[in-house]
């Protein structure tokens, strides 16, 4: 990390320094993770501010949805939801007649929360030997954002389950997914902050994982599926400090596996 100011002027040598401003003050906030986070971090008690570990100052002021018809990716995701039914269903078959469950759990809360998923992109890569070809145009869509350094991939979450309250402390990310399969009669909801929203069949809930979330699939024979990506804030960050960032990220996905640190989600690899 205080090698990073020097690596990102030689990496980006036409970059402005007006336009590397608020990754100077993620770049501070990383080595100095006792430096003030921004009020309205703070002050909002349904943001829990003592989880934030990866900061990126002046981003404007957050909420806990936001309109998905802002974006191009919801947009495309809904236009193509019935084609992204019949691929997640090739891909069902495709582990059914190979034996290769592709579900698994991405982080240490999902074995008892009921909530698996087939991961189509890990840390912003795609997985070695996934069958991509079984589900080509939901590939493409993902492909259109800047997928962050968590998973992008079908979500499932079991009858009578649900994922406990917690935040995640990236504020540089927003989450989207788009119901594929929910059970009738309103029984699958997303609580965000003070915010509950339903998912439904071909329609995007675009979020701040910033804030505090809990998932509940309340019926008891339907499960809950959705479409879920993790990505770059395109809303609130350039598209240069978004280069920036991945940049940054890769770096420290490779001195994390040249140290040999154990990541969540590393069978996926």
């Amino acid at each position: 990390w205080e090698l990073m100011p020097s690596l990102i002027s030689s990496r980006f040598p036409n970059v402005r320094d007006d336009q590397l401003e608020r990754i100077a003050g993620f770049v501070r906030h990383t080595l100095d993770p006792n430096l003030p986070l921004e009020d309205d971090i703070v002050s909002n008690p349904h943001r829990p501010h003592e989880e934030i570990h990866a900061y990126m100052p002046d981003l404007g002021d957050a909420k806990p949805f936001h309109d998905p018809d802002q974006l191009k990716l919801c947009k495309l995701m809904s236009e193509n939801y019935e084609t992204i039914k019949e691929e997640y269903h090739a891909l069902l078959n495709d582990m059914e007649t190979s034996g290769n469950d592709r579900f698994q759990s991405v982080t240490s809360m999902n074995y008892e929360a009921g909530w698996k998923t087939v991961v189509l992109f890990y840390n912003g890569h795609r997985i070695p030997d996934f069958p991509y070809h079984l589900c080509p145009v939901t590939t493409k869509i993902l492909e259109t954002v800047p997928i962050a350094g968590r998973i992008a991939g079908f979500n499932r979450q079991k009858p009578l389950t649900g994922i406990p309250l917690h935040s995640d402390g990236n504020n540089m990310w927003l989450t989207c997914q788009m119901g594929i399969h929910v059970p009738e009669g309103e029984k699958a909801h997303i609580r965000v902050g003070p915010e509950t929203r339903h998912w439904k069949e071909g329609e995007c809930l675009l979020y701040d994982t910033t804030f505090e979330h809990e998932t509940m699939n309340a019926s008891s024979d339907e499960e809950r599926v959705v479409l879920h990506v993790d990505f770059f804030n395109t809303i609130a960050m350039t598209p240069v400090e978004i280069e920036i960032m991945q940049y940054i990220y890769s770096l420290r996905e490779e001195f994390m596996k040249a140290e040999g640190v154990a990541k969540v989600g590393a069978q996926v690899l």
